[in-house]
C-alpha cells in the first residue's frame, strides 16, 4: 500500500510535494507539462524505450533489472535512472537528461496551382498536429506566407504513439493532454504572429489537420471507441468549431476553425489534406499516396475510386524504440553510406554523434546489408554494430526496423491486392510526411520498406498534410472536394486479413 506521507522532489528550482510510492516519470510528466514543456516517455512509461533518463540523488526505489540492461555502468555510477521505472521513497533531487538542439522538422510541402478564395479576411493559420511533430503556417489573403514554425509535439510525454496516448486518456489524463496540445498551438500562433508583426487576435480563421486520434485529443472527445474492435471513432470531423469551443486562447473565442474530414478511426484528416495536395485524384493514372510514420496511412487511386488503409508501423522511424534513436537534431546520424568497404556516417550539425534518427536508421541498415554485416533474416553478425562511435545498432534495433518496414510494405501490397491492382501497374508512389522527405529512396527499397517495383516512381511531397490544410485555408471551395473524397473512400481492413498476414511475414526478410 502506498505510504501517504508527503516528501519533496526537487526539479531545478522547483520543490514538488509528493507521496512516497509515486512514480517519478508520472510526476515529471505532470509537472513539466503544467509548466508548458514536456518530459518525454515515448513508450508511454512501460520501460521499453529507455528515453526517460534522469539523474537522481536521494530517496528512490532500487534499480530494476530492466534498468540494469538499458543503462551503462557509467550511467549507473552517475545515478542515472529510468524515470518511468523509479518510485519516490523520500526527499530527492532530479535532473532530466534531455538532449538539446533544434530538431529538423519538415514544414515545407508543395502547393499545387489553385484559385484563391480565402476563408479569412485578415490573416489565416494552418496547423498540422502530427503524432511526433507540429508544423504551422501563417498567411495573408493574397496567399503570401508570412511565417512558418515547427516544434515537437509535447504529447510525447504520454508516449510516442497514438495507442500509448489513448491509454493515458483512459487512465485519466485526457484533460491534461488536451491542455498541453492547446497550449502548444497557442504558443505557435503567438510566435508566428509576432514574426509577421501582427497580434494573434488578428488571425480570423484557421485550419487544423491531424490524424483522427490527434484531433480527438485536441477537442477532448472520447477516444475509448478507438481502442478496441471494431475501432470506430465518435467523430470524423469535416466541420467548423470555434477557438473558444476547443480552448485556443491565443485567438478570439469566436474565430472559426475548420477540422478537415477523417475517413476512419486510423485514416485521418492528415491523409485527407495530403491527398488534396498530392492531386493524385485529378489524374487517370493509378497512384498510391503513403505517409510513413508511427501510423502508416496509405491511399490508392485507381479507375476513379479511392481505397485506403492504415498500419501500425510503430515509432522506430521516429527514433523511439531504438536503443540510440533520437529525433533529427544536432548530434543525430542522418546519413550513412559505404566508402571503400567501410561504413561512413554524416552527423547533423557536424557535431559529435550521440544517436541516430529515422533517415540514418534506414541508411545504416542498408549499409549493413551491403557489407554483409547483416543477413536477409535480420541476423546481425556483430551485436552491436558500430555506425559512428559511440552510435551503434543492436540486434533488437534491427528487429524493430523489420517490424516497422514490413508493416508499411505489407500494408501497401494488401491495399493493392484488395483493389485488384498489381504493384507493377502503379504509375506513381507519392510519399508524404517529414520522415519521407529525408528518406533515401534507394536505401528504403534496399531494406524492403518500399516495393522494389516502385523505386523509380516515387514523388516526395514533403509535409503534404500541412500543404493541404493551407490549400483549404486559402481556397474554401476545396472543402467540398476534400469531404467528398473522405466519404467515398473504400476502406481495406488489415486485421485478420490473410493477404496482409502472409505479406507481413514475407516482408520481414531483407
Amino acid at each position: 500500500m502506498t505510504n501517504e506521507r508527503t516528501v519533496t522532489v526537487k526539479v531545478g528550482d522547483a520543490l514538488i510535494p509528493t507521496r512516497i510510492g509515486d512514480n517519478l516519470g508520472a510526476l515529471l510528466s505532470d509537472r513539466v507539462s503544467d509548466a508548458g514543456g514536456s518530459f518525454a516517455m515515448p513508450c508511454g512509461g512501460h520501460g521499453r524505450c529507455g528515453k526517460c533518463r534522469v539523474k537522481v540523488t536521494g530517496g528512490v526505489s532500487p534499480l530494476t533489472e530492466r534498468e540494469r540492461s538499458v543503462l551503462s555502468e557509467r550511467e549507473i555510477e552517475e545515478g542515472v535512472r529510468l524515470a518511468c521505472l523509479t518510485s519516490v521513497t523520500g526527499d530527492c533531487e532530479v535532473t532530466p537528461c534531455e538532449a538539446g538542439g533544434q530538431s529538423q522538422i519538415r514544414a515545407d510541402g508543395t502547393l499545387p496551382a489553385f484559385s484563391l478564395s480565402p476563408m479569412f479576411c485578415r490573416f489565416g493559420a494552418a496547423l498540422d498536429i502530427g503524432t511526433t511533430t507540429l508544423a504551422a503556417r501563417l498567411y495573408d489573403p493574397a496567399g503570401r506566407l508570412l511565417a512558418e514554425m515547427t516544434e515537437l509535439n509535447p504529447e510525447s510525454a504520454w508516449g510516442a504513439d497514438v495507442i500509448s496516448r489513448m491509454e493515458a486518456c483512459l487512465a485519466g489524463h485526457a484533460a491534461q493532454i488536451a491542455e498541453t496540445i492547446r497550449s502548444a498551438a497557442d504558443g505557435m500562433l503567438t510566435a508566428m504572429a509576432a514574426e509577421a508583426g501582427i497580434r494573434a487576435e488578428e488571425i480570423d480563421a484557421m485550419v487544423i489537420t491531424g490524424n483522427t486520434v490527434m484531433l480527438h485529443l485536441l477537442t477532448g472527445d472520447d477516444v475509448e471507441p478507438m481502442t478496441h474492435a471494431p475501432f470506430q471513432a465518435n467523430r470524423l470531423f469535416g466541420e467548423f468549431v470555434t477557438a473558444g469551443e476547443i480552448g485556443l486562447s491565443a485567438l478570439s473565442p469566436d474565430v472559426r476553425i475548420y477540422l478537415p474530414p477523417c475517413a476512419a478511426a486510423f485514416v485521418g484528416a492528415d491523409i485527407s489534406t495530403a491527398l488534396l495536395a498530392s492531386e493524385i485524384c485529378r489524374s487517370e493514372r493509378t497512384a498510391v499516396l503513403v505517409d510513413i510514420g508511427t501510423n502508416g496511412e496509405m491511399m490508392l487511386w485507381h479507375r476513379g475510386e479511392l481505397h485506403a488503409t492504415s498500419t501500425a508501423a510503430g515509432p522506430a522511424f521516429e527514433g523511439a524504440g531504438i536503443s540510440m534513436g533520437m529525433g533529427g537534431r544536432a548530434g543525430a546520424v542522418d546519413r550513412v553510406k559505404v566508402e571503400d568497404g567501410e561504413i561512413a556516417a554524416h552527423v547533423i550539425g557536424d557535431a559529435a554523434p550521440v544517436g541516430i534518427c529515422g533517415s540514418g536508421l534506414v541508411d545504416a541498415v542498408a549499409c549493413l546489408l551491403a557489407v554483409d554485416a547483416l543477413d536477409e533474416t535480420g541476423f546481425l553478425e556483430d551485436d552491436p554494430a558500430m555506425i559512428a562511435d559511440p552510435v551503434c545498432l543492436t540486434q533488437d534495433d534491427i528487429r524493430q526496423v523489420q517490424l516497422a518496414k514490413s508493416a508499411i510494405h505489407a500494408g501497401m501490397r494488401t491495399l493493392l491486392a484488395a483493389a485488384g491492382v498489381d504493384c507493377g501497374e502503379v504509375e506513381e508512389l507519392a510519399v508524404a510526411g517529414g520522415f519521407g522527405s529525408y528518406l533515401d529512396i534507394h536505401n528504403a527499397v534496399a531494406i524492403g520498406l518500399l516495393p522494389e517495383e516502385l523505386g523509380d516512381r516515387v514523388r516526395v511531397l514533403g509535409n503534404a498534410a500541412l500543404a493541404g490544410a493551407s490549400m483549404l485555408l486559402l481556397a474554401g471551395d476545396l472543402r467540398g472536394e476534400c469531404e467528398a473524397r473522405a466519404r467515398g473512400v473504400k476502406m481495406v481492413a488489415l486485421a485478420a486479413n490473410p493477404v496482409f498476414a502472409a505479406e507481413y511475414m514475407e516482408r520481414m526478410m531483407f
